[in-house]
């Protein structure tokens, strides 16, 4: 028996106020009788699932003479004269109680009827098999933890409304169980992904939130005051930088799981913070970085489902490397028809398209906007898409065959970037130019353009070896993993409009 509905005034509707005034009523009454509902500890000896793969295998009406402890939350209640049958829930899953007046007392058989669905209760007793087959502990103790003092959901589908999951997270996760396994995929996958990279030496680092100039990437910061320095700072909009400044400093491998956050849309795709792994290796370059990428996630999707292959979206994507590789430019040369050289063939397809480009936009940009529209979203299997314009990569280095192209690789998956790396800009004076370029053009109002680090320059000036680094989406990658198709699926906490808005 599983709760589901949940209103959004919960405290506030009558039913739940008569409700809550009812538990209310029972908690004073237990303290009164000096009963504490809310305990300190509980020892357990098993897990709900320890005890479906231990004694499944009992046949009808037979018992197990072996004592288990469990602890977890009442789910279902209902009693039939002496006897008392219950739902226990805990973290791995459910099992079903059978208690008997005769066999408690009636003191305690009635504390037990007492009980409301969602108290926290610890259990002692013996395993057995129903008549109608159905695996039951057997109650040979029954104690009160925690009283629960608003009711759960009262229906039994699972709590269906998004808004109301996203928002109350923690009862989305008792109404529907299953919904914690998405959130083991994650923590699996970031474990998984940490100790691929130390196998392979690289060192975590951490590096700071807060940063006297975003920088990094080109989007809006969050902005906040520190009143003893009197100062402006900024949440950090990516990890790339500080990075690169320990690359300068001699370390060759680092990387860094990390949150960053954004001052943008919101999105399927898009949360205004999320989690981003940025890693950089000296003396390698973006080839380095794309073997890097499709190794690593091949074996991260190999290891959460024992195959490259996985369904996402009734689509089976196949992560078997190698991975797929296209060049940007003559892509879109091949889409458009068009020469990429010539910005007034490239305005006019994309007024064609009827697409919102600036009056200030070059080549580079406009290239940009016709892949976003044309090609991005066409681009299901892992591809990377390489050798991106100068103009909007001011970090990256000039490719070494064409001046008008950088090192930059980005990997689409379903129409999703899931990765983006470069051979990094290493040479000072160039980078100084890269940032004068994105001044002037956040004058001409591309707000999200960089802004100047002198400190920067400043440690590249000291020498940065060549370098190649990466950054990758975790929350994208754990959506594609567990066929959410939502990123607020795999947040546990997502970022949600007032409601008193």
């Amino acid at each position: 028996m599983k709760p589901t509905d949940i209103t959004e005034n919960q405290q506030s509707s009558n039913e739940n106020k008569t409700e809550e005034t009812i538990r209310l009523e029972k908690l004073t009454k237990l303290k009164n009788q000096t009963k504490h509902p809310f305990k300190y500890t509980f020892s357990k000896t098993h897990k709900t699932t320890d005890i479906h793969e231990n004694f499944n295998t009992l046949e009808t009406g037979e018992s197990n003479e072996t004592t288990v402890t469990l602890a977890g939350r009442l789910m279902a209640k209902r009693n039939h004269g002496k006897a008392f049958f219950g739902n226990l829930q805990d973290e791995f899953g459910i099992i079903q109680l059978y208690a008997n007046s005769n066999k408690l007392g009636e003191e305690t058989f009635n504390d037990i009827l007492s009980y409301d669905v969602g108290d926290i209760i610890g259990i002692v007793g013996n395993p057995f098999k129903t008549k109608r087959g159905e695996l039951t502990i057997k109650v040979t103790n029954i104690e009160l933890l925690t009283k629960s003092l608003l009711p759960l959901p009262e229906k039994y589908h699972g709590l269906q409304n998004i808004e109301l999951r996203y928002r109350h997270r923690y009862i989305d996760l008792i109404s529907n169980p299953h919904i914690k396994e998405t959130f083991k995929i994650r923590s699996k996958s970031i474990s998984f992904i940490r100790n691929y990279l130390e196998k392979k030496e690289f060192m975590e680092v951490e590096t700071p939130v807060l940063h006297n100039i975003y920088g990094g990437a080109n989007a809006k910061p969050f902005n906040t005051f520190h009143n003893e320095l009197e100062q402006n700072l900024y949440l950090r909009i990516a990890l790339e930088l500080h990075l690169k400044r320990l690359i300068v400093g001699g370390f060759e491998k680092v990387f860094e799981i990390g949150r960053v956050f954004r001052n943008e849309g919101i999105s399927y795709k898009h949360n205004p913070e999320y989690t981003l792994l940025e890693l950089y290796e000296a003396y390698t370059d973006y080839h380095d970085m794309m073997n890097l990428t499709e190794e690593l996630l091949s074996a991260l999707v190999f290891n959460i489902h024992n195959s490259y292959k996985i369904v996402y979206k009734d689509t089976e994507i196949d992560f078997t490397p190698p991975f797929k590789r296209i060049k940007l430019v003559e892509e879109i040369q091949n889409k458009c028809n068009i020469d990429c050289n010539n910005i007034n063939e490239l305005r006019n397809k994309a007024k064609e398209l009827n697409l919102n480009v600036s009056n200030e936009a070059t080549k580079g940009h406009l290239i940009m906007e016709l892949y976003d529209s044309l090609i991005e979203p066409t681009l299901i299997q892992p591809t990377f898409i390489i050798d991106h314009p100068w103009e909007t990569s001011p970090l990256a280095k000039k490719h070494r065959e064409n001046d008008n192209l950088v090192e930059r690789f980005e990997l689409i998956i379903n129409g999703m970037e899931i990765a983006n790396a470069f051979s990094e800009l290493n040479d000072p004076e160039d980078q100084f130019d890269r940032f004068q370029d994105q001044l002037k053009a956040k004058e001409k109002g591309m707000e999200d353009s960089q802004v100047m680090d002198l400190d920067y320059i400043q440690a590249l000036k000291q020498g940065l070896p060549p370098t190649g680094g990466l950054g990758i989406g975790i929350d994208r990658i754990v959506m594609l993993l567990t066929n959410s198709h939502s990123i607020r699926d795999v947040l546990l906490f997502p970022h949600m409009r007032d409601k008193n808005e």
